[in-house]
């Protein structure tokens, strides 16, 4: 791995310590503060639904900034939002909340990219390895995340408030960080080569299957993970165990990121969508056999290992979807669809897991599988007539 690659990582790290606190805490801070059961992951829901309203002002940022200067631009918004979160806990402001989630989300769109920046710092030939290798650093997030929340729920008079200003810590880090990467000039659309319109890079089937792939694998992990320290709290058991539950399944999500993309070289990504799937399923089956911390542990588990193979296979096939000119506008519109799937599920966990318990959570979770059980099977079946031909990234 060379030096620019590995401080890309380490953001990535700090940006799933972000996420993974956000996820720990959220949902909880929201269950105190909300006028309604039914809103408390209304939180959660805004930090995904701010990155989906703000994934196109990212691309237009990215292409008048580049990539460096959009990434820091990420950075320092997610510094103030994080600590408007620590006052509005503090103040007990639920709709102050909810707010600062969605202007975080401008770092959320921003902070998505950063797997495929991963890919322009390589040769082509590596960029599974490097799309795989950059979200490995999840693996901080996993262990340093759920630690956090847990030990500085109680620092500060509000409970999580302190979680929220150790974030503002965490984003300075990588603000830091990331600006020792040099990375290379993105291609821009020119008037010999204007890139095509959205509307035609989005009819092709690889769009489609990798979309569907990154977005319902995501949303089925979000709708899941999302409910997991509500659910947890419903069943009593005490926070400190739904942290545990929380960094198994992070764990799950990135350690596997050390192999994936060799196994995607391998075997083609095809077989590891398919994987991805199965574990999904997997994962609810064992969620509807208990409630034990055994069952939570081991469901959480496979289902990061499960979006692991989706989302990284995804993102590997949706290389093959556009042009170098058209990268931004494409991206976008692929973590456009990432983010309001995101908020779709993450809004419909609250009111399921409050309303009809953990195991609609779960069967719910088996209609998003069934779709993109439906969109592996169509481009497999393109496939097999007409192999397509991989775009030039």
């Amino acid at each position: 791995m060379n030096a620019p690659l590995l401080w890309l990582t380490l953001c990535q790290g700090f940006f799933l310590i972000n996420n993974v606190t956000f996820i720990a805490i959220n949902g909880l801070v929201g269950l105190q503060l909300a006028p309604t059961l039914w809103m408390a992951t209304l939180p959660v829901m805004g930090y995904v639904a701010g990155g989906a309203l703000f994934t196109g002002l990212v691309a237009r940022h990215q292409r008048a900034w580049g990539r460096k200067r959009t990434f820091q631009a990420g950075l320092v918004v997610a510094m103030a939002s994080t600590a408007v979160c620590a006052w509005a806990a503090i103040q007990h402001n639920f709709w102050l909340l909810v707010a600062a989630t969605v202007v975080a989300g401008y770092y959320n769109a921003n902070a998505g990219l950063y797997r495929f920046a991963a890919a322009e710092l390589v040769a082509p030939a590596f960029k599974e390895r490097a799309i795989s290798w950059v979200l490995a650093g999840g693996i901080l997030g996993a262990v340093v995340g759920p630690q956090l929340a847990n030990g500085t729920r109680d620092v500060l008079p509000a409970p999580f408030a302190g979680a929220y200003v150790a974030l503002v810590g965490v984003a300075l880090l990588a603000l830091l960080v990331i600006s020792f990467i040099p990375f290379p000039p993105l291609p821009l659309p020119t008037p010999e080569k204007p890139g095509r319109p959205l509307r035609e890079i989005a009819r092709q089937p690889v769009f489609i299957v990798s979309v569907a792939a990154c977005a319902l694998g995501y949303g089925v992990m979000s709708l899941l993970m999302t409910a997991t320290p509500i659910a947890m709290a419903q069943c009593r058991h005490p926070f400190s165990a739904a942290a545990w539950v929380l960094e198994w399944h992070v764990l799950g999500m990135f350690v596997p990121s050390f192999f994936t993309g060799s196994l995607i070289k391998r075997f083609g990504v095809m077989p590891i969508l398919v994987i991805g799937l199965l574990l999904n399923v997997a994962c609810v089956a064992i969620a509807l056999h208990g409630i034990d911390l055994m069952h939570f542990t081991s469901a959480l588990l496979l289902l990061g290992v499960g979006w692991n193979f989706l989302y990284i296979g995804g993102t590997t096939l949706f290389t093959q979807a556009y042009r170098p000119e058209e990268r931004t506008t494409a991206q976008a519109a692929l973590d456009f669809w990432v983010y309001l799937t995101m908020t779709v599920t993450a809004f419909s966990s609250g009111a399921l897991v409050t309303t009809g318990g953990w195991a609609w959570m779960n069967w719910a979770s088996l209609v998003p599988l069934a779709l993109l059980a439906g969109a592996l099977v169509w481009l497999w079946a393109l496939q097999r007539k007409a192999p397509p031909r991989a775009a030039t990234v």
